[in-house]
């Protein structure tokens, strides 16, 4: 039975290494998987999918005004899909998110998504908070705060290396960009902003 997931984390858990984890799983099966990301992250080039660790893979991407169920319909008409793998699931709309529930209910294709839950600011991305309510199963991918505790939360800070609270929900970046930190360490800096 084919289900909708959502796995979540903050930034540097693994959420990238776990979804090539995955498609290297099913190809070992014998299966396909159909591996998408956003258009927006380009940082390692356009159509990647680039773990921290170093490992990489083509995939098709999406861009906002994108019907990913056509687009996967598509793509299981000209070879066999046995699971779509989407990361940067974040920057999905709430009608994408329930695009690929329609991937999942109507072509029977499972679809496993990988992407932050929260902004810098502890607020849910739009494409996030409708994985939340509608996924089939949803599973927090952890990782740590410099202290020891679950990472919860993100700051973002700007070229000087300062927190900063305000700006854009999105701004593509990586480890010169954001920290992850438990709730209480977040409080601390945003605090100080």
């Amino acid at each position: 039975m084919a289900k909708l997931y959502f796995n979540y984390s903050t930034m540097n858990a693994g959420k990238s290494t776990a979804l090539l984890q995955a498609a290297y799983n099913y190809r070992e099966r014998g299966m396909t998987p159909h591996l998408i990301t956003a258009k927006l992250d380009d940082r390692a080039g356009e159509s990647k999918i680039v773990s921290r660790i170093g490992i990489e893979e083509k995939a098709s991407v999406f861009e906002p005004e994108d019907d990913i169920y056509e687009k996967v319909k598509y793509a299981s008409e000209e070879a066999k899909i046995d699971c779509v793998l989407l990361d940067e699931a974040q920057f999905l709309s709430k009608s994408q998110v329930w695009q690929i529930a329609s991937i999942v209910d109507e072509l029977k294709i499972p679809v496993l998504c990988y992407g932050l839950r929260v902004d810098f600011k502890g607020e849910l991305f739009p494409g996030s908070l409708t994985l939340l309510s509608i996924a089939d199963e949803i599973k927090e991918i952890k990782t740590i705060c410099h202290c020891g505790k679950k990472a919860t939360m993100v700051v973002r800070t700007n070229a000087s290396g300062q927190i900063v609270d305000q700006g854009d929900q999105i701004q593509i970046g990586g480890n010169e960009t954001y920290t992850s930190l438990c709730r209480f360490h977040w409080c601390q800096e945003m605090s100080k902003s």
